[in-house]
């Protein structure tokens, strides 16, 4: 494989050449970086001289996200050559054929995965974001590389400082076969400066610190950092015209409140929290049914949400209902009283990721009709307690418009991506050669 041809950095082939030399290689580090780069060319090379005997695995999160990370980048002949037409794979199958090899494509969403891999003897294995997966499936994946010279090449975006790939592995590679890379952004010389600029503005906090520097750092403080009612707040009444109804996100509470929050998309294509109904129960009262929240909350809907409604005959909500997915008892209700709804998107950190990002970047504004989530979002912090364990979430308290918000944004990212985009979602333009 010739690497001079390719527009690689100084780091990224060092990174391939001594991948060759250990059992484990971990490329750590910011988003966008070449560290995905330099581990499938490594695993390209990995599987040419692949011994005969064991498997040869591709390991993610899920099937889909080992699609859309490893399997369609390398099909890309722009980043690869003619390397890309070395590789077949049907979508939804888990096998792929990698330069003549059959590879088994695995996911591991759970603990339940480590039975996937129970039996097998493996030679090879590529690992994308390996801090996604579950502890007891690395041990054991590591386990199953047992022919001679087999290896294992991982990547991962950092995560908090006490994650167990940081602290028994990363932290120990001195006392193990196994060499850890870190890059940031500003290691992918072939990023064109607008492209890492635009990045750069879409991260703060502590997703600045993990995305663009590449730190591995606890989660601390408030959540959404970045927010600014001078910036993000706007009047209901000077609300813009809206292209469409997004969605709804529902937060069902049983002692606590229930709220849901109304999404629409401007007319500038900037995303708006335009309305908010919630459920506050009283200790003077008994509390609400799930027939009564049903009610509420279908009546709230039924009402108008823009200042352009007409009161009188406001237009029929059209757009998903993303509800609370632990809330299946109150789905049936409202399917009873003829209101579709969906499983609500409940990848917590992805959700708050995303927030994030429109908040930084001036694409979500919250109207001032929606006055709970307001109060609620500066006092939307990291649970300190789950940090010093190695895991990233919230504070479970006063969090049910964050959620809702959280719940209405991601299960309709679909529909609205298409409008509203980030940086993170193009495909980066090199820099002229």
């Amino acid at each position: 494989m010739n690497l001079d041809s390719l527009p690689l950095s100084r780091k990224q082939i060092a990174s391939i050449v001594s991948s060759q030399r250990n059992r484990i290689t971990i490329w750590s580090g910011a988003v966008r970086s070449g560290k995905t780069v330099a581990s499938i060319l490594a695993f390209y090379g990995a599987v040419r001289r692949a011994p005969d005997s064991g498997l040869i695995l591709i390991c993610g999160r899920t099937l889909q996200t080992i699609e859309r990370n490893i399997i369609e980048p390398m099909q890309d002949p722009a980043v690869f050559g003619t390397l890309a037409g070395e590789v077949h794979h049907t979508r939804g199958s888990n096998i792929a054929v990698i330069l003549g090899r059959t590879v088994h494509l695995i996911g591991a969403s759970d603990v339940r995965a480590e039975g996937k891999l129970r039996g097998l003897t493996a030679c090879l294995a590529l690992v994308d974001e390996a801090t996604l997966l579950p502890e007891s499936f690395w041990t054991q994946l590591l386990a199953r590389l047992s022919v001679p010279g087999a290896r294992c090449l991982a990547t991962t975006n950092p995560d908090s400082p006490s994650h167990y790939l940081k602290v028994n592995y990363i932290d120990r590679e001195r006392d193990l076969d196994l060499r850890s890379w870190h890059f940031t952004l500003d290691d992918n010389p072939s990023l064109a400066p607008a492209y890492v600029a635009a990045i750069k503005a879409e991260f703060s906090g502590l997703f600045y610190l993990r995305n663009i520097n590449g730190a591995w750092v606890a989660a601390d403080g408030a959540i959404y950092d970045c927010f600014d009612p001078d910036r993000h707040v706007v009047a209901w009444s000077d609300l813009p015209d809206m292209q469409w109804s997004i969605g709804v996100g529902v937060d069902h509470g049983t002692t606590n409140p229930t709220h849901a929050t109304m999404l629409s998309l401007g007319v500038d294509n900037v995303l708006y929290a335009v309305d908010e109904w919630r459920y506050q129960p009283s200790s003077r009262e008994a509390r609400w049914t799930n027939v009564q929240l049903s009610q509420g909350l279908r009546t709230w809907l039924a009402g108008p949400h823009h200042p352009a409604d007409d009161p009188e005959n406001p237009p029929q909500l059209t757009c998903p209902v993303a509800v609370d997915p632990a809330a299946a008892d109150y789905r049936v209700q409202l399917k009873q009283d003829g209101l579709s709804t969906i499983p609500a998107q409940n990848d917590v950190l992805y959700g708050i990721r995303t927030v994030s990002a429109l908040f930084s970047v001036g694409k979500l504004r919250i109207s001032d009709r929606c006055l709970e989530l307001i109060k609620e979002i500066p006092g939307y912090c990291w649970d300190t307690k789950a940090t010093s364990e190695g895991k990233d979430q919230p504070i479970k308290l006063n969090d049910h418009g964050c959620d809702s918000l959280r719940y209405g944004l991601t299960s309709t990212e679909r529909k609205w991506r298409r409008r509203v985009k980030l940086a993170s979602d193009a495909k980066p333009e090199p820099v002229a050669a």
